[in-house]
């Protein structure tokens, strides 16, 4: 018995192989590597034996005393106590360095899987984090295996913050611009180019003058004046209706500021668009409009200059309609065509009638030039058009939201739907002159 362990000091100097700490280690809360925290359980565990078999063999002697004297001797007692004490001290510190090493082994285990996934799309090029770079040092292998884990070592990394996954990239908010971004709309030109009224009728009729036959002349004192003929006609312009709609969700119309002045400003441009289409090509047929090019005058020039090009066919054009009694007011071509005769030049390079430094405007033989995609390329149209024809809108655009449309209410839907009604009187066709440029 006068060998007696002290298993408190045996303890304490076990524990006392923890290393002093290791600078810049993310896993500084672990103290030891598991190596170590083994060889320390594995003495702790022998001790607890020890003292365990102690204990038995006292508890044999106390009750030996009991059986012989009636009594335990007041050392028996004394080393029971200290036994037991010692015990319990030496359960726990087991269980504590037990849960140590589940805790590492856990971390290892997640450290080895976020590692593998990483290099799983990237090879060696993702980005390590810290506590991988200091797992992964050769100086903290060498200080755990050759130094016994004693004392301190410092381990420099180089992990520069950068837009990657991994670093800071996951941080990254992208900005967000509130504005739509729309594609191009054409600039509507044609109705700028005719009269404009208004009716309250879905038709507007109006009286033409087909022929006229002027007799008028000198005549004597006394005797027969000579009579002139006019013949006029009844024409009729229907008022047409133009319209279209879109579906959209309610959801994106709450949640989207922007969407309905946008829906709006699409559905408006789409009537314009249709509308400048009829107005020049309309064919008059179904519920069509009747158009200037279906009901102009083909072009017929007054004599063929030596070679013709698309201004002299222009100004042909131009000298027809005068010779109608109609003084043109302009000339609507394709934007490609007008190009080509803006950069026509004559022999010496010099261009004929544009200067490119000073345009007060696109104008050829003094009247303006409209330039739309509505017309071909190799055609064009002139003449007098607020004498040849006049608008009539019945209804101006028209937007209107509504969700009882099919079954828009139970899918939370709306129907978006835009419409005009106007009416077009072709009122003197001999005022507008169409046809093709030569080649």
């Amino acid at each position: 018995m006068s060998k007696h362990f002290m298993p408190r000091a045996s303890l304490v100097a076990l524990m006392a192989a923890r290393p002093a700490g290791i600078v810049g280690s993310v896993r500084s809360e672990a103290n030891v590597d598991a190596a170590k925290l083994e060889k320390l359980l594995n003495d702790v565990n022998a001790e607890v034996k020890r003292v365990g078999d102690e204990v038995k063999q006292t508890a044999e002697q106390a009750l030996q005393q009991s059986k012989d004297a009636g009594k335990i001797t007041d050392e028996v007692k004394a080393k029971a106590d200290e036994l037991l004490t010692a015990q319990s001290k030496l359960n726990d510190a087991q269980q504590k360095i037990t849960g140590r090493l589940e805790q590492l082994e856990t971390r290892n285990t997640d450290l080895e899987q976020r590692l593998a996934s990483r290099r799983g799309g990237n090879g060696n090029d993702a980005v390590k984090s810290l506590g991988q770079m200091v797992a992964e040092s050769e100086d903290v292998k060498n200080f755990t295996t050759k130094m016994g884990a004693k004392g301190t070592v410092r381990i420099t990394v180089q992990n520069a913050i950068t837009s990657a996954t991994g670093s800071a990239g996951d941080l990254i908010v992208p900005q967000r611009e509130t504005e739509i971004i729309g594609i191009p709309r054409r600039q509507m030109t044609i109705r700028q180019l005719l009269q404009v009224g208004r009716t309250t009728s879905n038709s507007v009729e109006y009286a033409r003058m087909v022929s006229r036959t002027n007799n008028a002349g000198v005549v004597a004192e006394n005797t027969l004046k000579p009579e002139s003929d006019y013949v006029w006609e009844q024409a009729d312009a229907p008022v047409r209706t133009i319209a279209h709609w879109v579906p959209v969700s309610r959801n994106a119309m709450d949640d989207i500021p922007q969407l309905q002045g946008e829906i709006d400003g699409e559905l408006r441009y789409g009537l314009d668009l249709a509308e400048e289409n009829e107005i020049l090509k309309g064919d008059g047929t179904g519920q069509h409009l009747d158009g200037l090019v279906p009901n102009a005058t083909a072009y017929a020039p007054a004599f063929a200059p030596a070679d013709e090009t698309d201004i002299d066919t222009l100004r042909l054009a131009l000298l027809q309609a005068s010779l109608a009694e109609y003084a043109a007011d302009g000339i609507v071509i394709h934007p490609t065509r007008w190009a080509k005769i803006e950069l026509t030049k004559d022999g010496e390079q010099r261009y004929v009638f544009a200067n490119v430094i000073q345009m007060a405007g696109p104008q050829l033989w003094g009247r303006p030039v409209i330039a739309t995609q509505a017309m071909d390329e190799d055609e064009f149209l002139t003449g007098a058009f607020r004498m040849a024809a006049k608008i009539y809108d019945r209804m101006d655009v028209e937007v209107l939201i509504s969700s009882e449309d099919r079954d828009n209410f139970v899918k939370n839907m709306l129907t978006v739907r835009a419409e005009k009604r106007l009416a077009l009187a072709i009122r003197r066709a001999a005022a507008l002159v169409t046809g093709e440029f030569a080649g």
